[in-house]
């Protein structure tokens, strides 16, 4: 055979070509099977196993473990992804040689920081030469991690933000003018202070994240994804549309080990993918589907992604509160990906696909032991152990659950799973390390209460256009941050705006109602005896708005506090978290960067922008739902309130899908589409009439019987 014969037909083998695609998508590293393969392994195991100490038995001080964090990742990372590619041996030997000096270096800035934090400190925090050149060695070596694993976004916004406080920022006029700090304490407070790059994020990064994450290596080396997969297409793969379903219920319940949507969509899309187009669904639709349900990933629980352990630690909302409230809107996300598949596979007549899968009875029979570790990991958090030590315990029972299995896990395995968890963990430990820059600097500032009150001025005190700014200000965001990036830095932002227009929106509903508690009504009395005493009986909204913005901003705190229960507060600023958490997730699936999206193109040979777009049409629970966290009691509500949202927003989803597509069971005319429209809006809209929730559930019901009577004869639920 020729040589240009065989080069065309590599160029035709379709599996090659999709896995060129994947790999374009992946961070170039260095062969595992190399010395320097090996050398990652190795250290990957021994710095999994250090983690696992300081999460359970260390005693080391907090800032000191941040710090072993940072420069045991920074050379983990540093001889994971080179400096730069090279196709010669004298380049790569090069850049070997710069990334072993880098990490080198890390262990160096770790090393003097806890050599001589004792020292800065006995001299008055007066700088030496020596403290000089590790700060800014520090912070080098974090912004070139950052470069190397995310691109230069983010670089470029720490530069900007540090900046800013020693320089420019003090030639700024109106209210971003800000008088400037010395250079010698923005190295301080970035290198050797605990609100620095050694911070709370930090300590989030090595506690929570990387348990969780070395949890997620265990179970999918244990094979429990392998068991996720088959349990799907046992499910759900023999119904009309059934592959769709398979990968809307598959990411759902892969998401909730891996928290990952890109390792979502690679997983399972190869499986998922093809079984749509077989079935008959699109192909840009079936890659689109893909995406949106594997950005549901990060939402569903146990794990939500890195995202949720900092949502935890910025509300004080304890971690199994958090993932108990995120189930039911995670849930709702899903579904709505799954009302999406319904509509395409009766729109394109898609047929059951006859699986090569065994009964569900038996798939469980064999395999009910993976569920187990996920089982103890929950009933430990309920019971109330700490989340890093709920993780230990379920990392431990994944290995004893293994031996109930075919293929027990062996001292191999094991160590394969720690290595993994540590390769794993390294991008997005650097990456949470240099965003604890960004966090200092407003921290430093107040630059956050700035942006906050910049953007309740711009609403004008409307939370609908409030939201409208967050979901821009995210997807700007997202085109150069990561997913949890970009929910740190909108949360630390624009959190206290969503908050107090939230709580705000609860105190005017009291005021209307004429229940506003007596000892709230006294910061009234202070502002205007006279209308205060309309507090006594019910009045209309716009006299509440009216009196509530006679309130100057330094009291509102006070009134809301007066006003609300606390534990309610605390629910409140969780919805304004989850609402940004939500938000900062649309970034995986709306062009023009939208990486999960870009990974099922690549799997179903699809456009990767036009495949973007189809996801961000399936993925539109992404915006319905966080409108239901601000303006209904879906979070923080009583178990009835939270069911009946919850039951309306069912088939008021399914309405807005009618809506939006202009089918249901079969083609829905002008004036029907209309009126699925609207049937939507009156069981999402926020109201107390609960009338008006049936009539929407009722003409929805009487549409679908009829579009599914219109549709052909030979359709089949």
């Amino acid at each position: 055979m020729s040589a240009s014969a065989s080069v065309a037909d590599k160029s035709l083998d379709p599996d090659q070509e999709t896995a060129d695609k994947l790999k374009n998508l992946e961070l170039i590293q260095r062969p595992e099977q190399s010395f320097v393969g090996r050398s990652i392994y190795w250290a990957g195991v021994l710095f999994a196993l250090a983690h696992i100490y300081f999460n359970t038995l260390g005693t080391l001080p907090e800032l000191w473990v941040s710090a072993i964090h940072f420069g045991g990742f920074a050379l983990l990372c540093a001889l994971m992804v080179p400096a730069f590619d090279s196709q010669s041996v004298a380049g790569r030997r090069v850049a070997l040689l710069l990334d072993v000096l880098l990490g080198v270096a890390a262990i160096i800035c770790t090393l003097y920081l806890i050599g001589f934090e004792d020292a800065l400190y006995d001299r008055g925090v007066k700088y030496i030469p020596t403290d000089w050149v590790a700060s800014i060695a520090a912070i080098f070596i974090s912004l070139e991690m950052a470069r190397r694993t995310t691109g230069w976004f983010i670089p470029l916004m720490i530069l900007t933000a540090l900046t800013y406080v020693f320089w420019w920022g003090q030639y700024l006029g109106g209210i971003f003018n800000f008088p400037g700090l010395s250079l010698e304490t923005v190295l301080y407070r970035s290198y050797f202070s605990s609100e620095g790059m050694f911070g709370s994020i930090a300590r989030i990064s090595w506690t929570y994240v990387f348990m969780f994450i070395l949890f997620g290596a265990f179970l999918v080396k244990s094979g429990a994804g392998d068991f996720i997969i088959e349990l799907s297409r046992c499910a759900a793969g023999r119904f009309v549309g059934g592959p769709g379903f398979v990968a809307v219920l598959g990411s759902g319940l892969m998401g909730s080990v891996s928290g990952s949507s890109v390792a979502n969509t690679v997983s399972t899309g190869v499986i998922t993918i093809p079984l749509m187009r077989r079935a008959g669904f699109p192909a840009r639709f079936s890659a689109g589907v893909e995406a949106a349900a594997s950005t549901g990933g990060q939402l569903m629980p146990p794990v939500m992604g890195a995202g949720a352990f900092i949502m935890a630690s910025y509300t004080q909302v304890p971690y199994v509160d958090v993932i108990a409230v995120a189930a039911l809107p995670a849930l709702l996300y899903f579904l709505s990906v799954g009302f999406f598949v319904r509509v395409e596979a009766m729109r394109s007549h898609a047929e059951a696909v006859e699986l090569d899968t065994r009964p569900i009875g038996e798939v469980l029979k064999d395999g009910w032991h993976y569920l187990l570790p996920l089982v103890v990991l929950v009933a430990l958090l309920i019971y109330g152990f700490t989340p890093t030590y709920a993780a230990g315990i379920a990392i431990i029972s994944v290995v004893a659950a293994s031996w109930l299995s075919k293929h027990p896990m062996g001292v191999r395995d094991i160590l394969d799973a720690l290595a993994q968890g540590s390769k794993n963990m390294a991008t997005t430990a650097m990456l949470l390390i240099a965003v604890g820059l960004v966090i200092n600097v407003v921290a430093m500032t107040g630059i956050g209460n700035t942006f906050s009150l910049m953007v309740a001025e711009w609403a004008n005190g409307s939370l609908l256009i409030t939201l409208v700014l967050v979901a821009l200000a995210s997807l700007i965001l997202g085109m150069g941050l990561p997913v949890t990036a970009a929910y740190i830095v909108l949360a630390t932002l624009s959190a206290p705006a969503l908050y107090n227009l939230i709580a705000e929106m609860q105190v005017i509903e009291m005021m209307v109602n004429g229940t506003l508690p007596e000892v709230a009504r006294t910061i009234f009395l202070l502002v205007d005896a006279e209308k205060a005493a309309l507090l006594a009986a019910p009045m209309s909204e716009v006299d509440a708005q009216q009196l509530l913005a006679l309130v100057p901003g330094d009291f509102k705190g006070q009134l809301l506090e007066q006003a609300i229960a606390p534990e309610q507060l605390a629910m409140i600023l969780l919805a304004a978290h989850m609402i940004i958490f939500w938000l900062s997730q649309d970034s995986n699936v709306t062009p023009p960067v939208c990486l999960t999206a870009f990974a099922a193109a690549a799997i179903a040979k699809t456009p990767p922008m036009a495949t973007g777009f189809t996801a961000w049409k399936v993925a539109k629970g992404l915006y319905i739902v966080p409108l239901l966290f601000a303006y209904t009691n879906f979070i923080g509500g009583s178990t009835e309130e939270v069911l009946r949202i919850f039951f309306f927003a069912v088939f008021g989803i399914y309405a807005l899908v009618g809506f939006m597509e202009g089918y249901l069971e079969s083609e829905l005319n002008i004036a029907l589409r209309l009126l699925s429209g609207a049937a939507g809006v009156a069981m999402l809209w926020p109201h107390a009439m609960l009338w008006l929730d049936f009539a929407g559930l009722a003409v929805f019901i009487a549409l679908f019987i009829y579009s599914r009577k219109q549709g052909p004869a030979a359709a089949t639920a």
